[in-house]
């Protein structure tokens, strides 16, 4: 049964009549999508200043659309920073593109299928009309992929109307010093790096059907999963969600620049209240707003239509094989849930399960087909890491680089062939981390049973009525930390009782 619409006591979001949908673009981590440049974000002086003007153009229905001409309005002069290993002439619009970024597009139609999504078999590439500057051509290269998704909240089923792989826009730049004339401060002019054009960019809509703000939220949190299950890239920036909204009686307004999406029910809430006022005064227009630090909203520029889209000529139809569709089925990634379920099933719970779940899985996966025990693999790979990394000084990566996979693999194995014991494990890597060959390391001298069991009775005899830890602490300080501690409790607590 779904949960009760309205979240929110003070607003009635059934009675408001509240439709919601999400608009997300996620890059991937990958080379650009129609060249072979690297998507790396550069802060050092540019190789290259190039200024234009950009104009508009007719869409295929050849009229032009709202937003293209009040950008066209503003009567912008452009300065567009280029990098030479970072940039191509296909950026700078005098080189036609290259076929699609074939990894790029898996990695997409992956996302795709995670959604539950119909895959286009045959679909064109478009160019979207973009002036504000952020395309040096003035569009952006767009295809539509997939179709009729799904995605279950707690809240109800959220239709995912469509998913596109697109490139990235230039990013804001300011002047590095490398223009010939001043040109900071000009309002007329805008500064632009090209470093990020071009990164491939999955865009995700969903239909506008979620029910009320807390729906919002766990909509975008369920599809970042999803993203973050693929080689996508990670940081501020590398993804950027918008949120459709609107209440009975106003146009729909598109409200971006979300990168938190625990400040989406109160910018929502507040969103609501302002077409609210919006009614009252009879401007109901649907248009596009920024988000603020403090949940409210800035006018952007007006809600753009169709009339921007046209095809992109110098690209032949995108065909997606039926073969290529079933082959990525069977790579899909595993999500963190179906993840987690597994990791409980072998085991792990609380505090060790999450830190292997946070980049540890595949470490974790091939040194439990070694030998099976969770919990002494988890915190090898997890907390022994980081404890050798604060007692020694080394960095987290050293260490890490130190006890690699391999390293502890043998060491496992010697685990499983009963060469050293479980307990010996963490004197082994200590010795490891500290400079010893393994091969060393792992020559773990053994008091024998028998004499362990005579050195532990003189200890008890000679301190009569300690605790057991305190009879251990003695045993430790005679017998140095590579004495088997369980072994040692067992004699200790057969001579006590």
């Amino acid at each position: 049964m779904d949960k009760d619409d309205n979240t929110n006591s003070k607003l009635d979001y059934l009675k408001l009549g509240f439709k919601a949908g999400l608009e997300i673009h996620q890059q991937i981590d990958s080379r650009k999508l129609f060249c072979n440049c690297s998507s790396v974000l550069r802060s050092d002086k540019c190789d290259l200043i190039v200024k234009r003007k950009l104009h508009r153009v007719a869409g295929e229905t050849g009229e032009v659309d709202t937003a293209v001409e009040y950008e066209h309005g503003l009567d912008k002069t452009f300065v567009y920073q280029y990098y030479k290993d970072t940039n191509c002439l296909i950026e700078l619009d005098e080189e036609p593109p290259k076929l699609i970024n074939d990894g790029a597009l898996d990695i997409a139609l992956q996302v795709a299928l995670l959604l539950n999504c119909e895959i286009y078999q045959n679909t064109q590439i478009m160019r979207k009309t973009v002036i504000d500057g952020s395309n040096i051509s003035g569009f952006q290269r767009t295809v539509l992929i997939a179709h009729s998704g799904w995605m279950d909240t707690s809240f109800g089923r959220v239709p995912i109307a469509t998913v596109a792989l697109e490139e990235d826009s230039a990013r804001p730049g300011e002047s590095d010093g490398s223009e010939d004339d001043k040109i900071e401060g000009d309002k007329n002019v805008k500064i632009w790096k090209l470093d990020r054009l071009g990164i491939p960019l999955i865009e995700i809509m969903t239909a506008p059907e979620m029910k009320n703000p807390e729906q919002v939220k766990e909509c975008a949190l369920k599809i970042g999963e999803i993203l973050r299950a693929c080689r996508v890239k990670r940081g501020i920036g590398t993804i950027r969600q918008d949120v459709n909204i609107n209440i009975k009686g106003h146009n729909r307004v598109e409200i971006k620049g979300f990168q938190d999406p625990a400040m989406m029910i109160k910018t929502c809430d507040i969103e609501i209240e302002r077409q609210q006022k919006d009614i009252e005064e009879g401007k109901i227009k649907g248009e596009v707003r920024g988000i603020l630090a403090d949940g409210s909203t800035k006018f952007n520029r007006p809600m753009p239509g169709r009339a921007r889209m046209y095809p992109e000529t110098d690209l032949p139809l995108l065909k997606i094989s039926r073969e290529r569709i079933n082959r990525l089925k069977k790579e899909l990634p595993k999500l963190k849930q179906d993840i987690k379920n597994e990791l409980e099933k072998e085991g792990l719970r609380g505090e060790l399960l999450n830190l292997v779940i946070d980049g540890n899985v595949e470490e974790f996966t091939e040194l439990m087909k070694i030998h099976k025990n969770p919990e002494l693999i988890a915190k090898i790979i997890t907390l022994f890491r980081k404890e050798f990394s604060a007692k020694t000084g080394k960095s987290y990566e050293e260490v890490k680089e130190l006890m690699n996979e391999a390293v502890l693999g043998k060491i496992i194995e010697a685990v499983e062939e009963k060469k050293i014991e479980e307990g010996d494990v963490k004197g082994v890597l200590s010795k490891i981390v500290n400079g010893e060959r393994l091969e060393s390391a792992l020559k773990v001298e053994k008091v024998d049973d028998s004499v362990l069991e005579m050195e532990i009775k003189k200890l008890v005899n000679a301190s009569p009525g300690l605790r057991e830890g305190a009879y251990m602490g003695l045993i430790i300080g005679k017998f140095g930390k590579d004495v088997d501690k369980r072994k040692a409790m067992g004699i200790l607590q057969k001579i006590i009782s």
